[in-house]
C-alpha cells in the first residue's frame, strides 16, 4: 500500500468537496470586503510608521503578535474512524503516510510567520534603536515554529491527557521566553538562553509514556478541523453534514437555566445552550477581546471608530452563523416546536448577542468623550444600527425562505 498516495487521494478529496462552494464565497462580496480593509489598514498603517507615538511598547506588541503565530501547530492527516482497523497493519509504516502532514503544516504556518515579522518590522525598527537583524530574527522564530510543532506532535501521542494539556501549557510558555529573550536580550546571550531551553523542553517530551500512533486523537483532531473549515463555508452558503464541536464550559453552565420552559422558547433554550458550548462563542469571544483592544489603543482618532465598525461588523458574520446551527437536526423535526418560533427566536438571540457586543466593544471610546462627544455618540448609534441592519436582513433571509417553501 502506498500510504503517501492514501494521503494525497484523500486530500485531494476534501479539496474537491470544498470547491463547489467557492463560487458562492466569491458571490458574497468578500473578496470586495477584504480589498476594502487591506486598503484601510494600508492607509492606517501608513500613517503610523510617518508618526509613530512616543514609547510605544513594541517589543511587547511584537511578542503577542508573534506568539500565536509562531506556538500554535495544526496537522491535516486526513485520518477516519475506519482507519482503526484497516491501517491499523501499516502502523510501523505510517511515518510515511505523516511525513506530508508534518512538511505541509509547517511549511504554510512558517510562511504565516514570516508574514506577520515583515509587516510587523517597518514599526519594529522605527522605535527599537537596540533590535535585532530580520533575517536573524526570521530564523530564531523558525526555530521556535519547528519545535512548537515537534511538541504539538509528541502531545498527540501522549497517553495521559491531563499531561498531554500541561505540555500544551509549556509549549507555549517555552515559545514565549524564547522570542521574549531574542526580542528583549543581546543577540549571543539570547541564543545561549533558546538553546538550553529548547534541549531542556526537548528532554521534558521524552518523559510521558506515548503511543506509537494516537488514532483515537488524530481522527478526533481531524474530524474537528475539517468540522471547522465546513463551519467557515456555511457563513456564506448552506453545507450539509455540518458538525459543531462542544467545548464542557462549565462557568457557563447557568447561562439559560432562567428561560421559562415553555414551547415559544424551547429552542431559544437550545439555542443558548448549543452557543455557550460551540465553537462559535471561542471565536466571537477572541474577535471581541481584540477588538477591545485595538480599539482602546486608537481611542482618540477616527481610525478608532473605523476599526471599531469594523470589528462589530466581523461579530455579526461570525454570529449569522448561528442561524444554520441545528439546521439538520432530526429531533426538531418531531418536538412540537410553535411554527417560525426556530427563525424568531434565533434572530433575536443574535440581535441581541450582536447588540451587546457591540456596546461593550464601544466602552473604550468613553474614555474621550469629553473632548469628542459627537463623534463617540456617533460611532455608538452606527453600532447599534450596524446590529439591526444584521436583525432586519436575517428576517428578510427567514421570510424569503418561508416563500420559497
Amino acid at each position: 500500500m502506498d500510504l503517501k498516495e492514501l494521503r494525497r487521494q484523500r486530500r485531494s478529496r476534501f479539496m474537491g468537496g470544498l470547491t463547489p462552494y467557492v463560487g458562492y464565497i466569491i458571490q458574497s462580496g468578500i473578496a470586495m470586503v477584504f480589498l476594502l480593509v487591506l486598503i484601510i489598514f494600508s492607509a492606517w498603517y501608513t500613517s503610523l510608521l510617518r508618526d509613530v507615538p512616543e514609547g510605544i511598547p513594541i517589543r511587547w506588541i511584537m511578542l503577542v503578535l508573534l506568539l500565536p503565530a509562531a506556538a500554535h501547530s495544526s496537522f491535516r492527516t486526513y485520518l477516519q474512524s475506519p482507519d482503526t482497523i484497516f491501517l491499523l497493519p501499516q502502523g510501523h509504516r505510517m511515518k510515511e503516510y505523516f511525513a506530508p502532514a508534518w512538511t505541509a503544516g509547517n511549511v504554510w504556518k512558517i510562511l504565516r510567520l514570516a508574514f506577520v515579522l515583515i509587516t510587523l518590522w517597518p514599526l519594529y525598527i522605527r522605535t527599537d534603536d537596540s533590535h535585532q537583524m530580520l533575517f536573524a530574527t526570521l530564523a530564531v522564530l523558525i526555530l521556535v515554529k519547528i519545535l512548537a510543532s515537534f511538541g504539538l506532535w509528541r502531545e498527540l501521542a501522549m497517553l495521559s491527557r491531563p499531561a498531554s494539556m500541561g505540555y500544551s501549557l509549556l509549549r507555549w510558555a517555552v515559545s514565549g521566553l524564547m522570542i521574549a529573550a531574542w526580542l528583549w536580550q543581546p543577540a549571543l546571550r539570547a541564543l545561549i538562553f533558546i538553546v538550553i531551553l529548547a534541549a531542556a523542553y526537548v528532554a521534558a517530551l521524552a518523559v510521558p509514556a506515548r503511543l506509537s500512533v494516537p488514532w483515537e486523537r488524530l481522527i478526533a483532531t481531524e474530524r474537528n478541523q475539517g468540522a471547522r473549515a465546513l463551519m467557515i463555508l456555511g457563513w456564506f452558503v448552506d453545507v450539509p453534514g455540518r458538525e459543531q464541536r462542544v467545548y464542557p464550559r462549565r462557568y457557563l453552565s447557568k447561562w439559560g437555566a432562567g428561560i421559562a420552559w415553555r414551547r415559544s422558547t424551547a429552542y431559544r433554550f437550545l439555542l443558548t445552550k448549543s452557543f455557550a458550548r460551540g465553537d462559535i462563542f471561542g471565536i466571537v469571544i477572541r474577535i471581541f477581546l481584540l477588538a477591545l483592544l485595538l480599539v482602546w489603543w486608537n481611542r482618540e482618532s477616527y481610525i478608532g471608530s473605523g476599526i471599531y465598525l469594523f470589528f462589530v461588523l466581523v461579530m455579526g458574520v461570525q454570529l449569522s452563523a448561528l442561524r444554520k446551527l441545528h439546521s439538520e437536526s432530526f429531533w426538531l423535526t418531531v418536538y412540537p416546536l410553535p411554527e417560525g418560533s426556530k427563525a424568531s427566536s434565533t434572530i433575536q438571540f443574535i440581535f441581541r448577542a450582536h447588540l451587546l457586543l457591540a456596546m461593550l466593544t464601544a466602552l473604550p471610546l468613553l474614555t474621550g468623550i469629553a473632548g469628542r462627544p459627537l463623534p463617540v455618540i456617533g460611532t455608538f448609534l452606527a453600532g447599534a444600527l450596524l446590529a439591526y441592519l444584521f436583525k432586519s436582513r436575517a428576517s428578510r433571509k427567514s421570510a424569503q425562505d418561508d416563500d420559497d417553501i
